[in-house]
């Protein structure tokens, strides 16, 4: 079953199909599935690609992309930031990379009606998530990475942690549908929102990335009020009028994954008028073929990186469009609707002040 939304005016149904195919034919027998042909893959943007595998009805190709990643696991649970065909292009891993393989699992038992994949897929899930809160520090954020030599990452990123907050609840409630309550999980996703909602010093300056401005909020981190007020604080920064987000605030070059993942935290935050322009304006970045620029610089209008195509590009896009008019059983996930958000810390502190 296809989930896929009509948008009226924006992108028809029957596009949208084009742009999951053109994902299914970037991905390789083994179930790797690349950013372009030739390229490489990393873990995140390829879950990223098979949830919108699952949601073009494509079930079988993304189960074949979470095989890759349980042929792939390393024996600490964790994953390699980049491969390429036959091999790893770079050794570091990622906390954040590791971590959405919950998130997928969790979306794919949503869109296809049956948690067989998730029951099979739960130990990598629990090997990958042992990784993530081991990597947790003292204050709550993550450490980003092990570094190739073994060392771990000097610094915590907002923009991962975040993401990675998502992940920790999509596996808590992954834990709760399959009867296996992990309270563990439960404390370090609180501990970890906690940092990411108040502790801003905790986390690597990257303020002017629009990912460090939205993720704590399409995370569900940052909600109701603060989060409006988050993303309107810096809206005129980040946002140039019909035509996207800028990856980074001083450069006047818009991407589409940004924009369509702003799109989805504007929702989430209940400002439908802004999400559903952005959701519009990142229209003019698709080809004719269904696949989606990466990017584009203005006002010179030429698509950076040069000739750069992306199958997590388009993946965004079309997860964007089921989050803001589908109506099927994923469409509220990134809004949080059924997830856990962990242990509430704030909660905890305002009863230790008692």
């Amino acid at each position: 079953m296809s989930w896929l939304p009509d948008v009226p005016g924006i992108v028809t149904r029957d596009e949208l199909a084009a742009t999951v195919a053109s994902i299914a034919a970037h991905q390789r027998t083994d179930g790797m599935i690349l950013w372009s042909h030739g390229g490489h893959a990393d873990p995140w943007n390829h879950v990223e690609a098979a949830m919108a595998l699952a949601l073009g009805g494509r079930v079988r190709a993304a189960e074949d992309a979470y095989q890759w990643l349980e042929d792939t696991q390393l024996p600490d649970g964790s994953w390699y930031s980049y491969y390429v065909a036959g091999g790893v292009e770079d050794y570091r891993r990622d906390t954040n990379v590791t971590a959405y393989i919950a998130t997928g699992l969790w979306f794919h038992t949503l869109a296809v009606g049956d948690d067989r994949l998730l029951a099979r897929m739960w130990p990598v899930l629990e090997r990958a998530m042992s990784f993530v809160t081991g990597m947790q520090w003292e204050g709550g954020e993550l450490c980003w990475s092990v570094e190739p030599e073994g060392g771990l990452g000097a610094y915590a990123l907002l923009t991962g942690s975040s993401s990675a907050y998502l992940s920790l609840r999509c596996a808590i409630a992954a834990a709760n549908h399959l009867g296996c309550e992990r309270p563990d999980w439960e404390l370090a996703a609180g501990r970890l929102r906690h940092a990411i909602a108040h502790r801003p010093e905790a986390f690597a300056d990257k303020h002017r990335w629009a990912m460090d401005w939205y993720y704590p909020v399409l995370s569900g981190a940052v909600t109701g009020a603060p989060a409006r007020a988050r993303l309107g604080e810096r809206w005129a920064e980040f946002a140039m009028d019909r035509l996207g987000v800028r990856c980074v605030s001083h450069r006047p070059w818009v991407t589409a994954a940004e924009t369509a993942e702003c799109a989805m935290a504007l929702d989430a935050a209940g400002m439908p008028d802004q999400a559903w322009s952005l959701l519009e304006w990142v229209q003019h970045l698709r080809c004719d073929d269904g696949e989606y620029w990466t990017g584009c610089v203005y006002p010179q209008a030429v698509p950076f990186p040069v000739e750069e195509r992306t199958t997590y590009t388009a993946a965004a896009v079309v997860l964007a469009a089921n989050a803001l008019a589908g109506t099927g059983p994923t469409a509220g996930l990134f809004r949080g609707e059924g997830l856990p958000s962990g242990l509430d810390l704030d909660l905890v502190d305002d009863l230790d002040e008692v």
